[in-house]
């Protein structure tokens, strides 16, 4: 009978049900405060970014490359990273878009 009677005891110190609710709301509010907000600002923020690329910007790639956007199209970029160099890149590989006058300071180091 003993054995009955330490389970007893072992439920009596168990965290009420409300108590627990409670701390699942708050980890799903820090979980979302701290990874899931932030990271859906910076997706919209590089959306607005690739909608308002225009010919003649100067853009900077994920791998680095800067280059004169020449034409725009609804997927891709045509852009002039040498004189008579042009290439064709997806828009969502653009990380920055550079002030002007940026390559040629960069050309003239």
């Amino acid at each position: 009978m003993e054995f009955f009677i330490a389970s007893a005891h072992a439920d009596a110190g168990a965290a009420s049900p409300i108590s627990s609710i409670i701390m699942l709301v708050g980890f799903v509010a820090i979980f979302y405060f701290l990874l899931i907000r932030p990271q859906q600002k910076r997706a919209k923020e590089h959306k607005n970014l690739l909608s308002e690329l225009a010919k003649g910007d100067e853009i900077s790639l994920a791998g680095g490359v800067l280059g004169r956007i020449t034409k725009v199209t609804d997927e891709f970029l045509v852009l002039e990273i040498a004189q008579n160099v042009s290439i064709k890149v997806q828009k969502a590989a653009v990380t920055a878009v550079l002030p002007k006058g940026t390559i040629k300071a960069v050309d003239a180091e």
